[in-house]
């Protein structure tokens, strides 16, 4: 059974998306406001711009492709790296040539179902894993832990929030993440938890380029074969060639008997506004029977 319909994030004490609109996103990380590029915020803002700017000490300009600087909207200077706070955990904060600062808050809803079905022994394979929330998450509850990515700069980042959370003994690799999980299903592993968060395009370790429109039929068979019976799945997808239907039709071929979810996923700023955030799917763990067997 698949449910088609929003799944809503909220924000939380340390993180507040303000305000969207006119291709930009106004947040509070703690207590510092950033200005943010956002492709999906097409719509009108709820404040004016020179609202923003009185409230914000950073806005992010983009100068070539995906990268830019970040300019001081105040007098008193802001740290090159802060952390914030949800719940028990914490993450590192950074600014770089790249408007993220190495959170994605929307995530918020995906840790949250990770806490409900993940347990102290369980196994978790985090694909795509950049900076390592829902690693620390998962590691935190006590699950055997694995983060995968392409990225050694993403690796740095995610050991800098384990070490943040004062946990140990999450296994890093420096893999392309769809080659490690085909060679997961080769071996046999299985695991409780599985979460992917592909980008709409990237390359692997060594440099080379795929497209996840390319790359999503494998990803979910093998995702289907490495997952326990009883296990769950989480999927964000943020490519535009990649879409609604295309992830609610594979959903069916590769987990007909599974309790789906398929989703948009979306923010509600404070001024009302609702700022899509990709697709998402869910597959729910099975009640199995003690026949059940991998």
């Amino acid at each position: 059974m698949t449910k088609n319909h929003r799944i809503t994030t909220s924000a939380w004490d340390d993180y507040e998306l303000i305000d969207a609109g006119g291709g930009k996103k106004l947040e509070r990380w703690g207590k510092i406001i950033t200005i943010r590029p956002e492709v999906n915020a097409y719509f009108r803002s709820g404040m004016p711009f020179e609202e923003w700017d009185k409230l914000a000490h950073l806005e992010f300009i983009l100068k070539k492709g995906q990268q830019g600087v970040w300019k001081q909207l105040k007098k008193s200077p802001v740290p090159e790296s802060w952390s914030i706070k949800y719940g028990a955990y914490s993450f590192e904060l950074k600014l770089s040539s790249y408007k993220h600062l190495g959170l994605f808050p929307e995530q918020r809803t995906n840790w949250d179902f990770i806490k409900k079905h993940l347990k102290n022994g369980d196994s978790f394979l985090n694909l795509f894993g950049y900076t390592g929330a829902s690693s620390c998450v998962a590691r935190y509850i006590g699950a055997d832990t694995i983060h995968v990515d392409a990225s050694k700069p993403a690796l740095t980042s995610a050991r800098s929030n384990m070490e943040l959370n004062r946990i140990m003994n999450i296994r890093w690799v420096l893999e392309d993440a769809a080659k490690f999980l085909s060679k997961e299903v080769q071996r046999g592993h299985h695991y409780k938890g599985i979460q992917m968060d592909p980008p709409a395009w990237g390359n692997g370790a060594k440099g080379e380029k795929w497209k996840l429109e390319d790359q999503l039929d494998d990803l979910l068979s093998n995702a289907e074969k490495a997952l326990a019976p009883d296990g769950f799945l989480i999927m964000n997808t943020y490519s535009p060639t990649v879409d609604f239907d295309s992830i609610a039709q594979l959903s069916e071929l590769y987990f007909p008997d599974r309790e789906k979810e398929v989703a948009e996923l979306v923010m509600i700023t404070t001024t009302g506004k609702h700022l899509y955030f990709g697709n998402l799917l869910r597959v729910k763990p099975k009640l199995i029977s003690e026949e059940d067997t991998y």
